[in-house]
């Protein structure tokens, strides 16, 4: 009888856990009265606290960050269902990422809010949206707090550092991922599948008058029917919605150390950031950018505005995103064309009515050079020419298929991890492809995000029969993941696997030649091929540099011989057209 008792008490108990825990859910945020921002623990164990309170909320534990801290993620269902392959086919799905730079927090204590008042009803949960958000995802620079390192922002009183545990800057490394972080949000990121996301930052720059600005993925690129509902339906309806609540907002002011009187672009978010990666999934997508130097309370409330006004857009419109993303996957055929780079097209520009403040340049009392100084007193509306219409600066048509040798297993575990569907080859198999050759690029000259990044990369390409192993992959392109194959592995693409080092041993020739003994084998294959003599004589009567250089002579003749190994800056990764 007292087991049965005691069974009963404990079952009781658990029935009204919800009863009998008294949460305080205001944030640090709300008690510092807009002075402070939570930390690490204190967010974790918030959402926690939400979860154990609300059966609409739910937070796990989701793989490794190079903090050894993991990454939490936490849901939002109105129906109190989480398997997101369950509800994906019925709702739309908002993915938020906050804290990317940690001492950009407004998005933390503002997600927090957002989360805490849907699950209370203080203001109306979406039917149709799910929303998800990482709470927190440069663990490492969150944990790493100070008071100094945003020395141009105006507040909190402390917040987390941008770099990472290892000092990565995160939103660099989406592609590459360099980083546990980017190799965890890629996994997350394939499991939600959003149809919006949202990164939270707080803006470098001009000064203006607004707290809030957008930084929407460029509509071009983002291509087709998405692009165009992007431009013309998305943004200019978030925009209508935020200023009936007396939220003006503009679009990113993408400017170093000038004034925006004279027009500026929109940023071109190539896949390294966490738009650009997003895209290449066909996820519309943007950034928040408050303002520095507008007070941490207003940003944070600009903020929550914000991310509750999409959300009443994507409840609105959410049979429209779902047939948009269906049909740009679909668009993209082997055959057609694909930009890889892209440039700005003056004959087509938008106008801002934009709300500035006049700036002079004044000589500085510390160099005594010019510097820039914004006047406050001396508000501005004004039209200004905005640059936000792209075209391609370079293209490639799409393959069927692209090999790459099994060896080349750094790249091909980013493949798996971004859902890329691979076969492998059952046995030794000739095949006709398309070969590259590397044929000139630049390297940047100082380190970034650990890596020489390379550029202006061009490319020779040859039709050609190659003897692939049994196990090396054939990757179709007839599938979800073909931008994302298109920008990481045709090299001259901006953010490509090339372009960002991976395959750099190809670049250095590993086997060589004595000069005393290559002279003389030298001599006997200009003798026995007339021809290749000729352009040799003609080189150096051409080429002054080239014919006072003995070791460039020779280097020429062996790069012209069958002693020049095939693999110097052949690229590995071939196309099967």
């Amino acid at each position: 009888m007292k087991r049965i008792l005691l069974i009963y008490l404990i079952v009781i108990t658990g029935c009204n856990k919800n009863i009998q825990k008294d949460y305080d859910f205001t944030t640090v945020f709300e008690k510092s009265e807009g002075q402070e921002t939570a930390t690490y623990n204190q967010v974790i164990e918030y959402y926690k606290n939400l979860a154990d309170k609300y059966n609409t909320i739910s937070i796990e534990k989701t793989g490794e960050t190079d903090s050894g801290e993991p990454l939490h993620v936490v849901i939002f269902n109105t129906e109190e269902v989480f398997n997101l392959s369950t509800i994906r086919d019925r709702k739309r799905v908002l993915f938020v990422n906050n804290g990317i730079h940690p001492g950009e927090s407004d998005g933390i204590d503002a997600t927090m809010m957002l989360f805490r008042d849907l699950a209370n009803g203080t203001i109306p949960s979406p039917q149709n949206v799910v929303l998800v958000t990482i709470p927190i995802y440069n663990v490492g620079g969150s944990l790493n707090r100070n008071s100094y390192s945003r020395t141009n922002q105006l507040g909190p009183k402390e917040y987390g550092f941008r770099g990472n545990a290892r000092n990565y800057d995160l939103n660099r490394d989406f592609v590459k991922a360099d980083t546990k972080n980017a190799k965890t949000f890629a996994r997350i990121f394939h499991k939600i599948q959003p149809d919006v996301f949202i990164d939270n930052h707080v803006s470098n720059g001009a000064d203006y008058q607004y707290t809030l600005t957008h930084l929407f993925t460029q509509h071009n690129k983002l291509g087709g029917d998405p692009g165009h509902y992007l431009h013309t339906e998305l943004m200019p309806e978030l925009e209508k919605k935020l200023l009936a609540k007396n939220w003006d907002i503009t679009p990113y002011v993408n400017i170093f150390n000038m004034p925006p009187d004279g027009g500026f672009s929109q940023f071109m978010d190539s896949p390294r950031y966490s738009t650009g990666y997003t895209t290449m999934f066909n996820t519309l997508g943007m950034m928040i950018e408050t303002h520095m130097l507008k007070p941490y309370k207003q940003r944070v409330y600009g903020t929550y505005e914000l991310m509750k006004s999409m959300i009443e857009i994507m409840e609105a419109d959410s049979d429209t995103l779902k047939n948009l993303r269906k049909k740009i996957t679909r668009s993209f055929k082997a055959g057609d064309t694909y930009p890889i780079q892209w440039t700005i097209d003056s004959t087509k520009t938008s106008t801002l009515n934009f709300k500035g403040y006049e700036s002079e340049f004044t000589d500085s009392e510390i160099t005594g050079h010019q510097r820039l100084k914004y006047n406050r007193g001396k508000p501005f509306t004004k039209e200004i020419v905005y640059y936000n219409y792209f075209k391609p600066k370079d293209s490639v048509s799409i393959p069927k298929a692209y090999i790459i040798p099994k060896g080349w297993y750094n790249v091909i575990e980013l493949l798996k991890i971004n859902n890329v569907e691979t076969e492998s080859l059952k046995n030794d198999t000739l095949i006709t492809v398309e070969s590259y050759k590397i044929e000139e690029y630049e390297t940047v000259k100082n380190p970034f995000e650990g890596h020489y990044l390379h550029y202006n990369t061009r490319v020779s390409g040859k039709t050609t029969s190659v003897l692939f192993k049994k196990g090396d992959l054939i990757i179709p392109t007839n599938q979800k993941a073909v931008r994302y194959l298109l920008e990481t592995l045709e090299p001259a693409a901006v953010d490509s696997f090339f372009n960002w080092n991976f395959f750099d041993t190809i670049l250095q020739q590993k086997e060589g030649f004595s000069p005393y003994v290559w002279e003389d084998k030298a001599a006997e294959i200009l003798e026995t091929d007339p021809g290749l003599k000729q352009e040799f004589e003609n080189k150096k009567k051409d080429d002054k540099e080239f014919s006072s250089d003995w070791y460039a002579q020779l280097d020429w003749i062996h790069k012209k011989s069958k002693f020049y190994e095939p693999a110097h800056l052949q690229y590995p990764v071939y196309r099967l057209n």
